[in-house]
C-alpha cells in the first residue's frame, strides 16, 4: 500500500465469492481486523515498543521542554509589582477566604482554593482587597510572587503534559516538540500563566484530562486491572478539576464522553478482534466508565462546594446574593442584624434582588407610541433605578382606604396592600397594557389616589407573597424576600437589566410577568425611612447561627452563579468574538505604566496560532479529500496512516472544536483567553499533521495474487498474511526510517515561531517599554496598543 505522498491507486476488485468466503469466517483476517479494531476507536494510540530503547531521545526533549517552560513562565515574575488586570477578582477572593468572609463569583471555588492555599502556606492574612488595578504590592506587603508562582508551576506544567500527549499518542520526536513548542513559545499561554488569574488551572487539568483518557485508552486490552482503573479514576479526577475551575470545562467533559461512547459502541461489535462481549461483560464497562467518568468527578466537584461552606462562615459582600435563609448561616450578617418587621403605612424602599435596582417612578410620561408602533396608556413612568434616591420611596398601604383599624399592624404574608408613590402622591398600578419591551407583560403605571379609591381600586391590589413563608408570617426589612403579584391578573411584578431609551433616562422597564413561578421576580424591602433611628422595632436580640442542609445551600448557589454568568452581557473595550480567535485578531490591555511607557498586552504568538489554524482547515480538508476518493473506490491512505488520521488526530480535533463552537451561542461577555484550551488542542492538531505530511511513510504491503489454504481449511489472501505480520509498533516503524525531513520541518517551523515569541515580548512581560515607532510596528492586525503615539 502507498504512503501518504504517494500516488493514489485503485482499490482492487475481488470475486464475490472471495469477499462471501472472509465474512463468513468471522472477519478475522489481520486487515480487516484491524480496520474493525483501529479505525472503531476515536483516540487510536500507537503503542510503544518499551524493553528494547530506553527512548533516551523522548526523554531529553522531555527535559528540555520544560526547563525552557520554567524559564520563560518564571523569567521577571515579579514584574509588574503592581495589581494587574483580573488580579483584582481572584486576588480579593483568595484574601476573603484567608478572612473567611462571604462572597459571591460565577466560578466554582476549586482555581480560587488553590490561590488561598498559596496564601496561607506564606502566611498572608488577606489584609489587602486588590481593589485596583495599579495598587502596589510592596507597599502593602503583599507575597504577590508566591500567588503568581502557582499559575505559572501549572503553565510550565502544560507544556510538559502537552508533550507526553503526543509521546503517548505514538507521535514522533519532531511532532512532539512542535506541538509542546506552540505552547511553549505562545505569548498568550506565558500572558495568562505569569498572573492570579484561573486560566492556567482551567488549561493544565483540561491537558491532563487528555493524557490520562489516552493512557487509560491503551489499556483497553488488559481492563478491570490495577492500572486500567488508575487511570480511569485519574482521568475522572482530572475532569473534575477542569469543571470545578471554570464551567467551561464541560467542554472537555464533552471531549472524552464522545470518545468514550465511541469507545462504548466498538465493545457491543459483536465482530470485534478481541471477540465478542456478553451483556453483563459490556455492563462492567459501562458502569465502570459512569463511576470513573461521571460519579468520581461529580463527588469531587461537591467536596470542593462543602470546603467553601465550610471556610466561608463570616457575613461579606456575597451575602446579597442569597436568600434570608442562607444569609443567616453566616455570622455578623447584616440582614439578621438590621431587618426590622414592616407595618402598615410605613415609608419602605424595595429592591431586586438580582438586578439591584430600586422601584422607582417619576412624573414623566409613557410615550404615545413605542418604535414598534405599539400604543401605551401615557402613563406616569414606572422604573427601575440602581441609586438610592428619593423618588424610590412607597408607603405600604391596606387593601381598603382604612387607617385606624390597620395603623401599627404587621403586613403579613398573603396580605393584599397599595404601594403609594410619595413624591407624586400617586398608587402604582399594573393593567393591561402592553409593556414596553415586552408585548406579552403588562405595562406598570401609577394613577391618582382619587382613581384608586374607585374606579381603578381592584387594578392597585396587590397580594404580597413570601418566599417559603409560612402562614401569616410577617414581612421584614432586608430578610423578606418576596413576589408582588397583581391580585386581579395575576402577574407578578418584574424587572430585567435591557435598559429603556432616552424618554426614560435608560432605566430598567418594571412590568407585569405572567410566569409567576419565574425566580427573577423577587423582591426585598432594603429599608424604611420612616422608622426613627430609636425605634424599638430596630433592637435585635442575640441570634444563633442557622444551619440549614449543604445541598439546599448548594443549589442555591449553583442557582445564582448559573444566572449572573449568563447576565454577563454588558459590553467591554476589550472583548472580542469567537469569529476573532483562531486568527489573532485583537487582543487585551491588561496594565499600562505612563511613565515608562511599559504595558501588558494579551496576545498569542501571531505565527504560531496563524499556522495552528490553517494546519486545522488542512486537517478537514484531507479528511474531505479521503471521504472523497474512497467513495470513489481509490485509495489515498493506507489503513494505518487511516486510522491514525481519523482517530489520534481526529481526537484532538475534536477537543478544539468541543472547547471552541460552543461560545458562538453563548450572549455573555467573550475574551480572547477563553480560545486557550481551543489553542492547546489545535497545537496537537498540528503537530500530528507536520508527521503526517512529512514523517510516517508506512511500510509498503504487496498484494499477491495468490491464496494460501490454512490448516482449519479457510483461505487466506496473500494481503492479509503479510498484514498479519507487518502489523508493527510505532518504535519499530520509526526506527526504519529518517526522521530527516520531519526535523527540517520541525526546525522550520520552530524558528518562526520563536521570532514571532521574542519580537512580542516587551508587551507579554511588560518590559522593556517601547518607543512609538516599536508600538506601532507590533500592531501587526491594528492591535489597540498603548503608547503608539
Amino acid at each position: 500500500m502507498s504512503s501518504p505522498s504517494s500516488a493514489a491507486r485503485q482499490r482492487p476488485k475481488t470475486p464475490n465469492n472471495g469477499q462471501q468466503q472472509i465474512r463468513k469466517a468471522g472477519k478475522d483476517a489481520a486487515t480487516i481486523a484491524a480496520r474493525n479494531d483501529e479505525l472503531g476507536d476515536l483516540p487510536r494510540t500507537q503503542e510503544v515498543a518499551h524493553g528494547s530503547s530506553t527512548q533516551w531521545d523522548y526523554k531529553l526533549a522531555l527535559a528540555a521542554v520544560t526547563l525552557l517552560a520554567f524559564a520563560t513562565r518564571f523569567w521577571g515574575i515579579g514584574h509588574p509589582d503592581q495589581v494587574v488586570f483580573d488580579e483584582v477578582h481572584f486576588g480579593k477572593f483568595a484574601s476573603y477566604y484567608l478572612q473567611r468572609t462571604y462572597f459571591f463569583d460565577v466560578h466554582p471555588p476549586f482555581g480560587k482554593l488553590l490561590f488561598a492555599l498559596v496564601g496561607w502556606f506564606v502566611g498572608f492574612d488577606g489584609h489587602f482587597l486588590f481593589d485596583n488595578i495599579g495598587d502596589s504590592y510592596i507597599d502593602n506587603k503583599v507575597p504577590y510572587v508566591a500567588f503568581r508562582a502557582l499559575p505559572a508551576l501549572m503553565g510550565s506544567l502544560t507544556v510538559s503534559t502537552v508533550f507526553l500527549i503526543m509521546w503517548e499518542s505514538g507521535y514522533s520526536v519532531p511532532a512532539a516538540l512542535v506541538a509542546a513548542g506552540l505552547v511553549l513559545f505562545d505569548n498568550a499561554h506565558i500572558g495568562q500563566t505569569r498572573l492570579i488569574l484561573l486560566d492556567a488551572t482551567l488549561v493544565f487539568a483540561m491537558s491532563m484530562s487528555l493524557l490520562c483518557y489516552i493512557r487509560f485508552f491503551k489499556l483497553r486490552h488488559t481492563p478491570f486491572s490495577r492500572k486500567w482503573w488508575k487511570w480511569l479514576l485519574l482521568t475522572g479526577v482530572s475532569l473534575s478539576c477542569v469543571i470545578s475551575t471554570k464551567y467551561v470545562g464541560v467542554f472537555t467533559f464533552f471531549t472524552i464522553g464522545s470518545a468514550v461512547a465511541i469507545d462504548l459502541w466498538g465493545l457491543l461489535d459483536i465482530n470485534r478482534r478481541q471477540g465478542a462481549l456478553t451483556l453483563p461483560e459490556f455492563g462492567k464497562h459501562f458502569f465502570a466508565r459512569v463511576i470513573g467518568l461521571i460519579i468520581v468527578p461529580f463527588f469531587f466537584y461537591l467536596f470542593w462546594f462543602q470546603v467553601h461552606f465550610a471556610i466561608l462562615t463570616k457575613s461579606g459582600p456575597g451575602d446579597d446574593f442569597m436568600s434570608p435563609d442562607f444569609q443567616e448561616t453566616l455570622s455578623d450578617n447584616i440582614m439578621t442584624l438590621q431587618s426590622a418587621g414592616i407595618e402598615f403605612y410605613d415609608t419602605i424602599t424595595i429592591k431586586h434582588k438580582e438586578t439591584r435596582a430600586y422601584l422607582h417612578s417619576h412624573p414623566d410620561k409613557y410615550p404615545l407610541r413605542y418604535e414598534d408602533g405599539r400604543v401605551s396608556s401615557q402613563g406616569q413612568q414606572v422604573t427601575g433605578y440602581p441609586y438610592n434616591d428619593t423618588n424610590n420611596q412607597w408607603q405600604i398601604l391596606p387593601a381598603e382606604p382604612s387607617v385606624g383599624d390597620v395603623l401599627g399592624q404587621a403586613v403579613k404574608h398573603g396580605d393584599l396592600i397599595r404601594l403609594r408613590h410619595l413624591v407624586t402622591n400617586t398608587i402604582l398600578l399594573t393593567h393591561d397594557v402592553a409593556s414596553p419591551y415586552y408585548p406579552t407583560n403588562q405595562e406598570f403605571t401609577t394613577v391618582s389616589i382619587e382613581e384608586s379609591d374607585e374606579a381603578r381600586h381592584n387594578d392597585t391590589l396587590f397580594e404580597l407573597r413570601i418566599e417559603n413563608a409560612k402562614d401569616n408570617q410577617p414581612l421584614k426589612s432586608m430578610s423578606g424576600h418576596f413576589k408582588l403579584v397583581h391580585f386581579p391578573t395575576k402577574v407578578a411584578m418584574w424587572t430585567h437589566t435591557t435598559p429603556l431609551p432616552e424618554w426614560a433616562f435608560k432605566q430598567q422597564e418594571i412590568n407585569g410577568n405572567k410566569n409567576i413561578q419565574q425566580p427573577s421576580n423577587i423582591w426585598y424591602v432594603e429599608g424604611i425611612p420612616s422608622l426613627p433611628a430609636d425605634s424599638e422595632r430596630l433592637k435585635q436580640e442575640p441570634r444563633k447561627i442557622k444551619h440549614i442542609p449543604f445541598l439546599k445551600k448548594y443549589f442555591e448557589l449553583q442557582r445564582a452563579m448559573f444566572y449572573h454568568n449568563n447576565a454577563l452581557t454588558s459590553s467591554h473595550p476589550y472583548a472580542s468574538q469567537p469569529i476573532q480567535w483562531p486568527f489573532l485578531l485583537r487582543g487585551v490591555s491588561f496594565w499600562t505604566k505612563d511613565s515608562t511607557r511599559e504595558q501588558i498586552y494579551f496576545l498569542g504568538n501571531p505565527l504560531g496560532w496563524w499556522l495552528a489554524s490553517t494546519l486545522l482547515a488542512v486537517f478537514i480538508g484531507i479528511i474531505g479529500a479521503d471521504q472523497l476518493s474512497c467513495r470513489r473506490g481509490v485509495d489515498a491512505l493506507d489503513e494505518r496512516t487511516r486510522s491514525r488520521l481519523y482517530n489520534s488526530t481526529g481526537f484532538f480535533f475534536l477537543a478544539w472544536a468541543a472547547h471552541y463552537f460552543p461560545f458562538y451561542l453563548m450572549g455573555r461577555q467573550l475574551f480572547l483567553h477563553h480560545y486557550l484550551p481551543s489553542h492547546l488542542a489545535s497545537a496537537l492538531v498540528t503537530g500530528a499533521i507536520l508527521e503526517f505530511v512529512f514523517n510516517i511513510e508506512p511500510l509498503e504491503l504487496d498484494e499477491p495474487s495468490y491464496t494460501e489454504v490454512s490448516r482449519d481449511g479457510r483461505k487466506k489472501t496473500g494481503q492479509q498474511q503479510l498484514a498479519g505480520k507487518r502489523h508493527l509498533p510505532a518504535r519499530e516503524r520509526l526506527g526504519q526510517q529518517s526522521l530527516l525531513a520531519a526535523w527540517a520541518a520541525a526546525g522550520l517551523v520552530m524558528t518562526f515561531v520563536i521570532g514571532s515569541w521574542y519580537y512580542f515580548l516587551p508587551l507579554t512581560y511588560g518590559k522593556p517599554g517601547l518607543s512609538a515607532e516599536e508600538v506601532v510596528a507590533r500592531k501587526w492586525l491594528g492591535y489597540d496598543l498603548h503608547f503608539a503615539k
